[in-house]
């Protein structure tokens, strides 16, 4: 557990219990995944955030706690119910409400968010070109899209397979795996956004390994499947944007 409170790396993340952390786990460590990705983020108290694939709520209680904003984590998955349980226990029910929608129905206005965020799950719902332009009747003209999602140096297109290590854990699925210029092509070619961060995260997967034995019940496939590629294909694509006020 020790090994989990990172202070060099994940300042802020090293001061929550990692056991809280694991209690709520659902993939790699969320929140190092949100803090990296926050440094390309601009978000001020009094921010109205929609964490789209919440899952059981970490990320969100790290939002409202770390930076003061008022967050709808929303998720498809846990219900609402239960997630609301973790943010009142976490001190943050007044600032975070717990929503269950599937992410192609959103029950929201529209332009009723400051920004969206979203760890560790854009790849189950996003990738369809017609996502993107979705998901922006949400956000304020202006305002600010983020995302970590498991991503590859190189497309599985470019190599004409999915590496046998890969396809063993996770089999098809490693299709919505891609690079950070996949992504950044993916939303600019729309003119609805500006990216202003593509990047791989620098370790990914050793955080990934790291994070995965750690965990109660350790995945040993994903284990293997991280030892054996060492970095060479996978990591994590953290990717940002603002939303242009007009087309183009």
């Amino acid at each position: 557990m020790d090994s989990l409170v990172r202070p060099d790396r994940y300042p802020r993340s090293s001061r929550y219990d990692q056991s809280w952390v694991l209690s709520l786990d659902m993939g790699p460590h969320p929140l190092w995944l949100l803090e990296d990705l926050m440094r390309d983020l601009d978000l001020r108290p009094g921010m109205r955030v929609l964490d789209l694939g919440s899952g059981r709520g970490a990320t969100s209680v790290f939002l409202a706690r770390e930076y003061g904003v008022n967050v709808v984590a929303s998720d498809w998955w846990v219900p609402a119910e239960q997630a609301a349980e973790v943010f009142s226990a976490a001190g943050v029910g007044d600032r975070v409400e717990a929503v269950h929608a599937e992410a192609h129905q959103l029950p929201f206005e529209e332009e009723s968010f400051d920004a969206i965020l979203s760890i560790d799950a854009f790849e189950y719902f996003g990738t369809a070109d017609s996502y993107l332009p979705y998901l922006m009747r949400f956000l304020r003209p202006g305002g600010q899209l983020g995302m970590a999602t498991p991503g590859m140096t190189r497309e599985v297109r470019e190599l004409g397979f999915i590496p046998q290590h890969i396809r063993d854990v996770v089999g098809w699925e490693a299709l919505a795996w891609h690079t950070p210029q996949w992504w950044r092509f993916q939303w600019e070619i729309t003119e609805l956004v500006t990216v202003t961060s593509a990047r791989l995260q620098e370790d990914g997967w050793r955080d990934w390994l790291l994070w995965t034995r750690a965990c109660p019940e350790p995945s040993q496939s994903v284990i293997d499947m991280l030892e054996k590629d060492a970095g060479e294909l996978l990591g994590f694509t953290l990717i940002t944007a603002r939303k242009n006020r007009s087309p183009g």
